[in-house]
């Protein structure tokens, strides 16, 4: 995808979406803030110069006297921060999160001590008949990875 693209993502119930058509440097960051408002061992996130919310508009939650963290107020889903210095972005929240691929670590002295071992934890490589069924059945009700023009779709009358 050429640099000026535009890159889409939004939240979860798709209630909040953006387009970025440059990005910047795309970070792992541990801070407790960025744990917290992920709910995860790090935030991953990238620069976004020209984001525009495209549907809705997200939330906001003054996280320090520094910045301000985005979600969409529907889903709860993390979409970025804001600073003086401009808007980053969750990478996870992009459509195609690849485009994003995280090129540095940041505030190493919040990294959770198990973080470098993740990689080599064992792989579970069966399920059970139980678990398969169970996987099978699930309907998501996760907006699609694109933009739509209406967001959820109308439900045909029986």
């Amino acid at each position: 995808m050429p640099p000026n693209s535009p890159h889409t993502g939004g939240c979860q119930c798709g209630a909040v979406r953006f387009s970025v058509t440059r990005l910047g440097r795309p970070s792992i960051c541990h801070c407790r803030m960025c744990q917290k408002a992920f709910g995860s061992f790090f935030g991953p996130l990238v620069t976004a110069h020209n984001a525009a919310w495209t549907r809705g508009e997200p939330k906001w939650f003054q996280s320090s006297n520094a910045a301000r963290r985005a979600f969409c107020g529907d889903c709860g889903t993390p979409l970025g921060y804001e600073t003086r210095f401009g808007l980053e972005l969750a990478i996870g929240a992009f459509d195609d999160p690849s485009v994003a691929a995280p090129q540095i670590q940041v505030n190493l002295a919040d990294k959770l001590p198990f973080f470098d071992g993740l990689t080599s934890l064992p792989i579970a490589t069966h399920q059970s008949d139980e678990w398969r069924d169970f996987l099978a059945g699930i309907h998501s009700n996760q907006h699609p990875d694109h933009d739509t023009d209406d967001w959820p779709p109308k439900r045909e009358e029986p």
